[in-house]
């Protein structure tokens, strides 16, 4: 063998030789779902639990899930059982804001550590398979009639879904305190309620509803996004409603973790963000990158219960 080629050699087995950039490792993990199984919180949580497993990037997972009230039930037990564990996450998003808001919960998310935003999803507004209403412009027919005779379910009272319904009553001239809201702890109650004609239509995150879209039991009538998700089905905005909401969750420590604690459970979620079976999940789920680590998304989550606080005012809903 020539100089040269014991050179090469050797620099290819120093090479390989070399450690593969190392992921965080969590030894345990407790997830807490401050809602019902099935709907989008718990979605978000057993994702994490997928593709963490798959990674070989956690021990052992165990999820707790205590619903009601938007979170704002579950919220004051992670803060005071779970208060400076360095072990714990716990999964929400833009439907605690404006629960916590509408409920004067005296425990909010600036009581708990934010770690990431994570997702955004667009809403959709369905009715059964079985309805008369057959599209969006019937659904806002029924609502410029007689508003408090249409009930809508959804999630939480003030969450996003209320919100989204009250913004769509506020572009019809009505009054968003007419809505018959019915709020649901958990997807899984709101989609039986729909499913059973307990109420007339319905309003969630799209993931919530596709299985039962692609199943031909719910129809769906309009999306909440700037643009369409669905080729197939139009956007409130352009059925004539200048009416845009989405829907963020993401991942918060409890209070009085230490501060490399924090930095660890950054750099776990920050390594889950870029692992191409997290990009894959996505798509198959329908739910938008929304990443944002750390101090950017504090500062987002503080405009975001501001801005939130001005629309449940405007609304009447706070």
């Amino acid at each position: 063998m020539t100089p040269t080629r014991r050179a090469l050699l050797g620099a290819s087995l120093a090479l390989s030789a070399l450690p593969a950039a190392a992921q965080t490792r969590l030894n345990m993990l407790h997830m807490f779902i401050p809602a019902g199984p099935g709907g989008g919180w718990d979605g978000l949580g057993r994702a994490i639990e997928q593709v963490a497993r798959g990674a070989n990037m956690v021990g052992t997972m165990q999820f707790e899930n205590v619903g009601g009230a938007g979170g704002t039930v579950g919220l004051p037990r992670f803060v005071s059982q779970r208060r400076g564990r360095g072990d714990a996450l716990m999964v929400a998003g833009s439907v605690m804001v404006g629960a916590v808001l509408t409920n004067r919960a005296p425990v909010g998310l600036k009581d708990v550590v934010p770690i990431a935003r994570l997702t955004q999803e667009v809403g959709v507004v369905v009715v059964p398979a079985s309805s008369d209403i057959q599209d969006i412009q019937g659904l806002l027919a029924a609502f410029r009639a007689n508003p408090g005779g249409v009930a809508v379910a959804g999630g939480s009272a003030g969450g996003t879904d209320h919100i989204t319904l009250g913004l769509i009553l506020k572009a019809l001239g009505r009054n968003a305190r007419e809505a018959s809201y019915v709020a649901f702890a958990g997807g899984g109650p709101a989609q039986a309620a729909i499913l059973g004609a307990q109420v007339r239509a319905g309003i969630s995150g799209y993931s919530e509803f596709s299985e039962q879209i692609k199943a031909g039991r719910m129809r769906a009538l309009a999306t909440t996004g700037e643009t369409r998700s669905d080729p197939a089905v139009p956007t409130l905005k352009e059925s004539g409603l200048d009416v845009v909401t989405a829907n963020w969750r993401g991942v918060f420590a409890p209070p009085g973790i230490r501060p490399e604690a924090r930095e660890n459970l950054t750099r776990f979620i920050t390594d889950l963000h870029a692992l191409p079976a997290w990009r894959d999940l996505l798509q198959a789920r329908g739910w938008d990158d929304a990443f944002l680590p750390g101090a950017e998304f504090e500062r987002y989550l503080q405009a975001d219960i501001a801005a939130t606080e001005t629309v449940l005012k405007e609304l009447g809903l706070a």
